[in-house]
């Protein structure tokens, strides 16, 4: 019987993205967290004492600004090396187009499959069969798996590589390939890279994407690591998902509509983030707040967003170790028994006014030009995944929301004052 550690998509020297603009953020935890979390992956392999280590591509995050970053993973691999743990790794779409990665020399323990053919790497102690192959460059559109070989019987044969299967969302369509064209190929188990949420996608065989070992931003919520796999007389007889990740990230979601009083909100939001602290394990952690519902508070709620902000951050603040990476007001009016608007109203008006806005990128541009400059002065590998610039349909339908919701309550409020 022997064990392996299956993990993907660690993206050194990548950003976390969301709370460095807050003055009291952990800046040092942030900067530091993918590292710690691959700190953590390579004590597992220790303590665990597994046979070897899979790292299914996306190691590095584009081109390094120096060495620091290989010199510290080269360092990592040599405690492995001094453990007598192999690791064997396949490039994907991130560090396929890193120059400086394929000048480094690799300590004799790690093995980088080929980017120009699939290779083989028979550990014959163990009676395994490694398969795998790196990308060649950062899009890869051809279906790698086609050109791996057919599984040997009288091995366990594992296929390493970083694809997007049939396609997620949130993930560019690299490498394609369907669930039943791994199957064929007589494996017992694909350790698959490039999706960042944990997926167990067949168990005859075992197809797994481990996930990303360190949320990087909120589209990355919940707990982050890898697989820890037994294999016993040729077959998978456990396989366990460990935790890596040092910093958490989280969304929640609160419905206001049983809430009148200012106090029970606050001590709502206050419970729910206790909640999602002890989730969390006793990780920092970073939540986004979305206030739903309706409610009676809807108006005072958005009238007053900046106090309300600062006191949801202050309740954070007081539980330590939480920060708020964004609050969102999506609650609504609450409806009142006869209440009928005239057609003619002001109100009507101002809310076909709004919904006739049509914002689009380019709009937002033409309004702040200075974001197009500043947008092209931003590296590449900065807006691979997201561009904070080019917002989708969800963001422009939430800030023509946003709009109309001010000004009604600015309109609600002078009502109030008239009276």
């Amino acid at each position: 019987m022997f064990t392996f550690l299956h993990a993907a998509d660690i993206h050194l020297a990548s950003p976390l993205k969301g709370l460095e603009v807050y003055p009291d953020a952990p800046v040092e935890q942030i900067r530091g967290a993918l590292r710690r979390a691959f700190d953590n992956l390579v004590d597992l392999a220790i303590a665990e004492e597994v046979a070897f280590v899979l790292l299914a591509g996306d190691l590095y995050d584009g081109d390094w600004k120096d060495y620091n970053t290989g010199i510290y993973f080269v360092n990592r691999m040599g405690r492995l090396r001094a453990a007598g743990i192999p690791v064997f790794l396949v490039s994907g779409n991130h560090d396929a187009a890193s120059q400086i990665t394929r000048a480094l020399n690799l300590p004799d323990n790690v093995t980088l499959f080929s980017h120009k053919q699939v290779e083989s790497r028979i550990l014959d102690h163990l009676g395994v069969a490694i398969h795998g192959r790196s990308f060649a460059s950062r899009s890869v559109v051809d279906d790698l798996s086609r050109d791996y070989p057919q599984g040997d019987p009288a091995l366990f044969n594992i296929g390493l590589l970083h694809t997007s299967l049939n396609g997620r969302p949130g993930h560019e369509p690299y490498a394609p390939c369907t669930l039943d064209a791994l199957r064929s190929k007589g494996y017992q188990y694909w350790a698959l890279g490039h999706v960042h949420q944990r997926e167990e996608l067949s168990r005859e065989p075992w197809v797994v994407f481990p996930g990303n070992i360190q949320g990087r931003h909120i589209r990355e919520t919940g707990a982050k690591g890898c697989t820890l796999v037994s294999v016993d007389a040729g077959r998978v007889v456990a396989l366990e998902a460990r935790e890596l990740d040092v910093l958490r990230w989280s969304h929640c979601r609160l419905d206001l509509g049983l809430v009148e009083k200012p106090e029970i909100l606050l001590e709502m939001v206050r419970t729910r983030f206790v909640e999602e602290r002890e989730r969390a394990e006793g990780r920092p952690l970073a939540v986004r707040l979305v206030l739903s519902g309706a409610t009676s508070l809807h108006g005072r709620l958005h009238e007053n967003s900046a106090h309300w902000q600062e006191e949801f951050r202050a309740v954070a603040a007081g539980l330590g170790d939480v920060w708020v990476e964004k609050i969102i007001f999506d609650t609504r009016k609450e409806w009142q028994p006869g209440e009928v608007v005239a057609d003619d109203s002001p109100l009507v008006a101002l809310q076909k006014s709004v919904a006739g806005l049509q914002f689009d990128s380019d709009r937002l541009l033409d309004l702040l030009p200075e974001l197009e400059l500043l947008r092209s002065k931003l590296p590449p590998d900065l807006l691979s995944d997201e561009d904070p610039f080019a917002p989708g349909d969800e963001d422009l339908a939430a800030l023509r929301e946003d709009v109309q919701e001010l000004l009604l309550a600015k309109m609600h409020a002078g009502g109030r004052h008239e009276n």
